[in-house]
Formats: structure tokens, sequence, C-alpha cells
């Protein structure tokens, strides 16, 4: 079996092939994404073509995904004219094999819940930290869509309703508060010099850094006493790269924990597994489904 699998970002591609057992020949290029949506699929046509031969491919990517179809529903400016793209039907055509197509937090989660920290669940939750906060839902190790692919929108949460905007849909939301983003930017109102978050744990010890983390640790614990209280799920999965640092961890365990209702507290609240090549993973499984229906 050689299944070719690709996780598009807005920055990045990254690529790789699955042979049955493991992922060999990965590789990552620039996305070049401000050139628009007819470079970003140039680009991926190429890199399918260094991998010769292969019996199906599995595609990770930016934006809402109409799976069923393999298209693009929505995508922001972050690769113009993304909207629409008939990604599934241009690969299928191009190299004559089954294409499976899928939102990048979906594939991330369905790598978990194959090989991941998901494997031992069923269902569970899963929600990534980084520029913006993406979610996934997975039911019977499958992802739970809604009527038109976009379930898991967890960043679009109403958390604080006093900062909403007249024509901004995401002011107040959770997105705008838990995200890494949200984090840079509340250290950098504290010290201009603050550019990415390597340099706020690097400062950690700062008492006023701290106190920077600790409210935005609490922000992360509002969305998730919220989906926790309306799923009611035995794990959730928590992604990022911030999700690395112990402190982080242990204080979201601790402080969920303490303002859930003690009917809920069996949920366990783990941090991903398989790092950037979730994407990856949970393409080669949704390309080995494809294969088989097909």
């Amino acid at each position: 079996m050689r299944i070719a699998v690709l996780d598009i970002g807005g920055t990045s591609i990254k690529s790789g092939l699955w042979n049955g057992q493991e992922l060999v020949r990965t590789q990552e290029q620039d996305t070049d994404a401000k050139k628009g949506a007819s470079h970003v699929v140039s680009r991926v046509l190429e890199i399918l073509g260094t991998y010769g031969s292969f019996d199906g491919v599995g595609i990770s990517t930016a934006g809402q995904v109409n799976s069923k179809e393999g298209f693009i529903r929505y995508a922001n400016e972050n690769i113009p004219g993304y909207t629409g793209t008939r990604l599934r039907d241009l690969v299928a055509s191009e190299f004559g094999v089954p294409v499976a197509v899928e939102n990048d937090v979906n594939a991330a989660a369905l790598g978990e819940a194959v090989w991941g920290a998901g494997r031992d669940y069923d269902d569970f939750l899963c929600l990534t930290y980084g520029t913006g906060v993406g979610g996934a839902i997975v039911i019977g190790k499958k992802i739970y869509s809604g009527s038109m692919f976009s379930a898991g929108e967890f960043g679009g949460m109403v958390v604080h309703p006093e900062s909403r905007a007249e024509g901004q849909p995401f002011s107040g939301c959770y997105e705008k508060y838990a995200s890494a983003t949200a984090l840079v930017a509340e250290a950098k109102r504290f010290d201009e010099t603050i550019t990415n978050g390597r340099q706020i744990f690097a400062r950690f010890q700062e008492p006023e850094i701290r106190g920077i983390v600790d409210r935005w640790i609490d922000e992360i614990v509002h969305g998730l006493v919220t989906v926790i209280h309306i799923f009611n799920p035995p794990c959730v999965i928590l992604g990022g790269g911030v999700m690395e640092q112990p402190y982080i961890l242990g204080q979201v365990q601790e402080r969920t924990t303490d303002r859930i209702m003690d009917s809920f507290r069996n949920v366990e609240l783990k941090t991903a597994a398989l790092g950037n090549k979730a994407g990856l993973m949970g393409a080669s499984w949704m390309a080995m489904e494809q294969m088989k229906k097909t």
C-alpha cells in the first residue's frame, strides 16, 4: 500500500508517503499562499508528482471542507480564491486514484483517534490553540461534521458578550481570548518587544508575565467547562505547541476539574500525541477509508 498524504496550511505544505505501517519521505515546502488558489493547487500536484506511483491520496487542508465531495466550502484570504476549489476532483483527474479531503483540525483529530492520544476512546473532543482555536468532534471514531461540514467551531463560542461588536462575528468569542495569538497580544501590551510564545515562557518567572499567562489559562478553561458540560465527553485532547508547556497543561487540568460539576469529572484532558504529523496521519486514514468505498 502506498498513500500520498498532504497537509496544506497557509504557511507550508507538509507531505509524506504512508506505506501501511509508517510515514516515510516526509517533507515540507512553503505554500506561497498569497499567490492564490491556482498556485497552491499547482504546488499540490507538483509535490504529489515527486512520490511516483501511489494507490490513493489523503489531503488535510485549511478552510471549511465538504468532505463528502472534497471541495473547499469556505477559506479566508490567507489563501486568496481558495473558496470553491474542487480539490478532490482536480487531484483525482491528474493521478487517477481515490482522493479524500478534510479540514486540517478534523484530519488531525482522526490521526489522534486512530494512532494518537484518542486511540483508547470511541468519542472525544479535540481543541487546538494556535493562531486561532480549532475544534473537532469525534463520535464512534468518525468526525461529526454537522449539517454543513462545519461542526466543532469552538472558537466561535461567545465568552465575553460585553465585547460583541456589530459586523464582527468573532468579537467576544473564545478564539479572541484563548488562542496563542491572544496570549502573545496580551503580553505585547505589557512589553512591546514580546512577539512570540517562546519569549513569554523564557520570562515566565517574572510576576507580571506569570499573571498574564494565568489569566489566559482561565480563558481556556472558560471554554472547556462549556463544551464539557454540553458533550459530556470521556476525553478532551488539547493540541497546539503551547500545550507542551507542563505548567499550562497542569493548570488547565486542575482548574477545569475544579469548575465542572462532580458528575462530569470522569473526563480526561490530554495533550495531542502526534505533533505536527497528526494531519498527515489522519489524511492517510481518510484515504484508506475512501479506497474501501471505491
